[in-house]
């Protein structure tokens, strides 16, 4: 298939960035209407149809480069496309969709601020994916997180504004020291360009400037020991905010991660060093608090905490084996705990509550919900024939390729942990006694006082019980809310059914990262 690459550099990839923004002011203009909620559903819709256009033309390791305003490369704004953000634009469009129907199904379209706040902060993460400067990419982060703040907040409860507080104060923090580490690249380097900074690294004195910017963005990306803000704050939101945060947010910090050290450090540096013992003790920490949560999203939250290791832990191991393996989990993460985010939403919406004690038995009355449940589930713990089996493969092969004993030891021990405790989900809340016919009372919440999910959790964070959100009333399931958790579930287990095509193009996309050769030369040669 022929793609025009010239329509890819000069319009489409920089409208990826401001093509959700135009959209944000035309929907706040329009207000809650049905109009604006079409947009919301259309422009991720668009980006996602770039992506593919996207993916074609860099399949064979080409680069798609657009230099703004015609400035040489090195010097222009650069929007940059290959395998790899294609990939990632795909991906989270994907997600934005999905969790956009489901947020429509739950009520929260009626709200003006939605809608626009979702578009900017996606136009923030889809233009972070295409840019090849690190002022830029802080920029793209900057515009990503300033909507978060407005829906992290819109709830309104004292518990809410609490959580909203404490995520304000860290990413105000990393991004201050985001900023810090620019300044001290740039003092040393002369440039912020990503490609001009390649192989950089090897000098003790850029080495340690980037490394200013690998903390803020391990901070962004709650990689241990930077993650205990995480289960503090994004379980106390609304669910489908949850949802959006996890499968964009985080990943910008993942993302840029994957592309700094990848680009600007050699294997076995001191740097590399560190992040595996970060990657293995997020692996640990986050599975042990994982199993010791008592809500859907407190459960789901640490978990985050541990893949973002598993996905990291690639980036240092093995070159480009290491390297396809990130891509191919990034992926798979995204999809499949986004799909557990929703469906935990649905039962949170339709059942009032995310606490696990008061649930139970769901799964003969709501059997959809359960299957959909059951497959993200699988997929997480890397059962066969799910996309979680190929991508805990590929981490399993990097480390023996590397021979890591500790990365291969720690992602098979925390592997059992993960299943434990999606078992624990899914005995306490779809195939459990039902509610109502356990004889224990539950002592950490008085049982007259209705509760949503931000009154228990085991962060650490006071919570008080009567400031609590007002759980939605019980009423009969909606199927757009069950939809999107269990479309996304079916194309995790479609991609574990027939891997080959994604397994190539990570393959391809891991080959380039660890060879980047072609990206250095189409981003400082001003072409594709």
């Amino acid at each position: 298939m022929n793609i025009d690459i010239a329509f890819l550099s000069t319009w489409a990839l920089p409208l990826v960035f401001l093509g959700p923004l135009i959209a944000a002011v035309i929907t706040f203009v329009l207000g809650a209407s049905a109009v604006s909620r079409f947009i919301g559903l259309l422009v991720p819709l668009g980006v996602f149809a770039v992506s593919i256009a996207l993916v074609i033309a860099t399949m064979d390791g080409q680069v798609v480069v657009s230099q703004i305003a015609g400035w040489p490369g090195g010097v222009a704004i650069a929007f940059v496309g290959d395998l790899f953000s294609a990939l990632m634009l795909g991906v989270s469009s994907l997600l934005v969709f999905t969790s956009m129907v489901f947020s429509y199904a739950a009520g929260l379209g009626i709200d003006r601020w939605f809608v626009p706040a979702v578009l900017v902060m996606t136009g923030g993460v889809y233009g972070a994916y295409v840019t090849a400067d690190l002022f830029n990419l802080f920029v793209m982060v900057e515009v990503a997180l300033l909507p978060s703040y407005i829906l992290m907040s819109r709830r309104g409860t004292l518990t809410a504004l609490r959580a909203a507080r404490l995520y304000l104060i860290v990413n105000l923090t990393a991004s201050t020291l985001f900023l810090a580490g620019l300044g001290a690249v740039y003092g040393v380097t002369g440039t912020v360009n990503m490609a001009a900074l390649a192989g950089l690294g090897v000098l003790p004195v850029v080495g340690v400037a980037t490394g200013v910017v690998v903390i803020a963005l391990s901070l962004k990306a709650a990689l241990v020991p930077t993650h205990s803000w995480l289960p503090a704050t994004y379980p106390y939101t609304s669910p489908a905010v949850t949802a959006l945060f996890s499968g964009l947010l985080t990943k910008i910090g993942v993302y840029a991660l994957v592309r700094i050290i990848s680009l600007v450090y050699e294997p076995g540096q001191l740097v590399t060093v560190i992040v595996v013992l970060a990657c293995v003790a997020s692996m640990v920490i986050g599975v042990l608090g994982a199993l010791g949560e008592g809500t859907i999203r407190g459960v789901l939250t640490f978990h985050m905490i541990s893949q973002v290791g598993y996905i990291l832990v690639g980036v240092v191991l093995a070159g480009a084996v290491g390297l396809a393996a990130v891509v191919f989990y990034l992926i798979h993460h995204t999809i499949v705990k986004t799909s557990l985010f929703l469906t935990g939403g649905t039962v949170e919406h339709e059942e009032g509550t995310g606490i696990i004690k008061r649930l139970g038995g769901l799964a003969r009355a709501h059997p959809v919900a359960s299957l959909a449940f059951l497959l993200a589930a699988l997929s997480l713990t890397g059962i066969p024939p799910f996309s979680g089996f190929w991508a805990k493969l590929g981490v399993l092969n990097a480390a023996a390729d590397a021979g890591s004993v500790l990365v291969f030891a720690a992602a098979l021990i925390v592997s059992v942990g993960t299943l434990g405790s999606m078992l624990k989900l899914g005995s306490g809340v779809f195939w459990g006694t039902p509610k109502g016919m356990r004889e224990e009372e539950d002592e950490e919440t008085p049982s007259d006082v209705t509760v949503g999910p931000e009154t228990v959790g085991a962060t650490g964070v006071a919570i008080d019980v009567a400031t609590a959100v007002e759980a939605p009333p019980v009423t009969r399931w909606r199927p757009l809310l069950v939809i999107p958790g269990l479309a996304l579930a079916l194309i995790s287990l479609g991609i574990g059914l027939y891997p080959e095509w994604l397994l190539a193009l990570s393959d391809t996309a891991g080959q380039s990262l660890s060879e980047p050769t072609a990206y250095v030369t189409a981003v400082l040669g001003g072409g594709s």
